[in-house]
C-alpha cells in the first residue's frame, strides 16, 4: 500500500457505534429527563432573545419573528436527526461522535473542529451580552455604569469586559463541582429566565403599536434571512443536550424526548418575546443595543420596576447559557482526547467528582480571554456558521446510518426520512450562505488551522487503527 492509500485509509476510517457508546471508562450516569431537558433549555434560551436581538433586528427589522421562525425550522429538521441519533448513539460527543461512525475520521474531526468554534465562541458572545446587561442593571438601580474600559473589548471602545470574564470563571467553578450540582443549578437558573421573558411579554404587549410591525418586510426577504442566520447560533441547546449521552441515566429514551421538548418551548417563547419587541419599539432604535429588551422595557414602558427586574432576568438567564454551553464545550473535547486527536489531559477525569478537570479549567480560561477581548457581532457570527455546519454534518449522518445500520434499535426514528433530513441539510446550506463574506473567511481560516492541526498531531495520535474498519 502506498503512503498516499495509507493516509487516504486513515483519514477515512470510521469509529463503530458500539466503540462510541462503550467507552471503557464511562461518566457518572446522573441525569434524567429533567436535567437533560433543562440543560437543552439552559444552552439555548435566553441567547438569542437577550443578546443577539439587537444585531438581529436591524438587519430583519419587524421580519425578526418571521427569522426565528425560519431558524426555529431549520433547526427542528437538524432536531429531529439529533433526537434519532442521540438515542442510537448516545456518547460525550454529540454530532462529533455521529460523524465519526458514519463520514470518517477526517470528516469528525471537521464537525469536532467546528463544535469548538461554535460552543467556545458561543459562551464568549453570551458573556459579553452577560456584562451589557449587569451594567444596565446597575444604572438602573445605582444610576452608575461600569467605565467603558473596563466592560468593552478593544474594537467596542475598552479595553477588557472584566464582567465577561467573571460570568465565565464563576460557571467554570461550577461545573467543576460536578455534573448533577450543575444540573440543578442550571434547573434554578432556567425557571427564574423563562418567568422574565413571560413578565417581558406580558408588559411589552401592553405597549405594541401596529405601526411598528408596518412594512413586515422592510429590507426583503434576504433581511428576513440574514436575521435567522445570526439567530442561529441561540439553537444550540439541543445539541448540547446531546453532550450529555454517557452522564444520561437513560439517553436512549430521554435524550430525543429532551431535544425535542426543549425547541418546542425555546421556538414559541422566542417569537412571542420578538413579536412583543418589534410591537412596543420602532426595529429602526435596536441598532447597536446589546441590552435590547432592557432598553424595549425602559423607554415605551411606564414603571421602573419593570426594566429592573427583565435586567435580573437577563443576568439570570445569560448565566445558564453560559454555564450549560461551557459544559457542552469540555464534553466535546473529552470525547476527542478520548480517541486521541487532541491531548489526553482533556479526558482526564477527576476521582472525586467525576469532570473532566484540566479540561474545564483550560476551556473556561481560554473563554475567558476571548470574552474580555473580541466584539459581540464578530462572535455571533462565527458562532452561526459552525453550529449551521456540524447540524448538516448531522442531518447527513442520519441519512447513511439509515443504509449500514437499518436494523440497530432506535428509541427514535426521523420521520419521513430521507426527505426530512435532506430539507435540513438544504436549510443549513441556505442559511450559510445569508451570513456576510467577514464570517466566511474567518470560518475558512478557522477550517485551515484545524486541518494543519489534524495533518500535524491528530491523524498520528488517533487510537483507532484501520483494520477495524473495514
Amino acid at each position: 500500500m502506498s503512503n498516499g492509500q495509507r493516509i487516504g485509509a486513515r483519514v477515512l476510517r470510521r469509529k463503530p457505534i458500539d466503540q462510541l457508546t462503550h467507552p471503557g471508562s464511562e461518566m457518572r450516569r446522573t441525569l434524567g429527563v429533567g436535567h437533560l431537558t433543562m440543560i437543552s433549555i439552559g444552552a439555548t434560551l435566553g441567547t438569542g432573545i437577550f443578546v443577539v436581538l439587537g444585531e438581529a433586528v436591524p438587519l430583519a427589522g419587524p421580519a425578526i419573528v418571521v427569522s426565528f421562525v425560519l431558524a426555529g425550522i431549520t433547526a427542528l429538521f437538524s432536531a429531529l436527526s439529533y433526537a434519532e441519533l442521540a438515542g442510537l448513539i448516545p456518547a460525550s460527543g454529540s454530532s462529533y461522535s455521529y460523524t465519526y461512525a458514519t463520514l470518517g475520521e477526517i470528516v469528525a474531526w471537521v464537525c469536532g473542529w467546528c463544535l469548538v468554534l461554535e460552543y467556545g465562541v458561543s459562551v464568549a458572545a453570551v458573556a459579553v451580552g452577560w456584562g451589557q446587561y449587569v451594567n444596565e442593571l446597575l444604572h438602573l438601580v445605582t444610576g452608575l455604569r461600569i467605565p467603558d474600559a473596563f466592560s468593552q473589548p478593544p474594537g467596542d471602545g475598552g479595553i477588557v469586559n472584566i464582567p465577561a470574564v467573571l460570568v465565565v470563571v464563576i460557571s467554570m467553578l461550577v461545573l467543576l463541582g460536578g455534573a448533577r450540582g450543575s444540573a440543578r443549578t442550571n434547573a434554578i437558573l432556567v425557571y427564574v429566565k423563562v418567568g422574565a421573558l413571560l413578565m417581558f411579554c406580558a408588559v411589552a404587549f401592553t405597549a405594541l403599536k401596529a405601526g411598528n410591525l408596518q412594512p413586515l418586510f422592510p429590507l426583503g426577504l434576504a433581511g428576513m434571512s440574514a436575521g435567522a442566520a445570526t439567530l442561529f447560533f441561540s439553537y444550540i441547546g439541543f445539541d448540547a443536550a446531546s453532550t450529555a449521552g454517557e452522564e444520561a441515566k437513560n439517553p436512549q429514551r430521554d435524550l430525543p424526548r429532551a431535544i425535542i421538548i426543549s425547541l418546542v418551548v425555546i421556538t414559541a417563547l422566542y417569537c412571542a418575546v420578538a413579536l412583543a419587541a418589534v410591537g412596543a419599539m420602532p426595529w429602526q432604535t435596536f441598532e447597536g443595543t446589546e441590552a435590547a429588551l432592557s432598553r424595549v422595557l425602559t423607554d415605551n414602558v411606564d414603571g421602573a420596576i419593570w426594566p429592573i427586574l427583565l435586567s435580573i432576568g437577563a443576568v439570570v438567564a445569560t448565566t445558564s447559557v453560559v454555564l450549560t454551553v461551557l459544559y457542552g464545550q469540555t464534553r466535546i473535547l473529552y470525547a476527542m482526547s478520548r480517541d486521541g486527536l487532541v491531548p489526553s489531559i482533556f479526558a482526564k477525569l477527576s476521582p472525586r467528582t467525576g469532570v473532566p478537570f484540566a479540561n474545564t479549567v483550560v476551556v473556561g480560561l481560554f473563554i475567558a480571554v476571548l470574552a474580555a477581548l473580541v466584539p459581540l457581532g464578530s462572535l455571533a457570527d462565527a458562532t452561526s456558521i459552525g453550529t449551521l455546519f456540524a447540524f448538516a454534518l448531522v442531518n447527513v449522518a442520519v441519512i447513511i446510518l439509515r443504509r449500514t445500520e437499518p436494523d440497530r434499535p432506535r428509541s427514535f426514528r426521523v420521520p419521513f426520512s430521507p426527505v426530512t433530513p435532506l430539507l435540513g441539510l438544504a436549510f443549513c446550506v441556505y442559511m450559510m450562505f445569508s451570513l456576510g463574506l467577514d464570517t466566511w473567511i474567518a470560518f475558512l481560516a478557522w477550517m485551515a488551522l484545524g486541518f494543519v492541526i489534524y495533518f500535524a498531531y491528530s491523524v498520528r495520535k488517533a487510537r483507532l487503527e484501520v483494520s477495524r474498519d473495514h
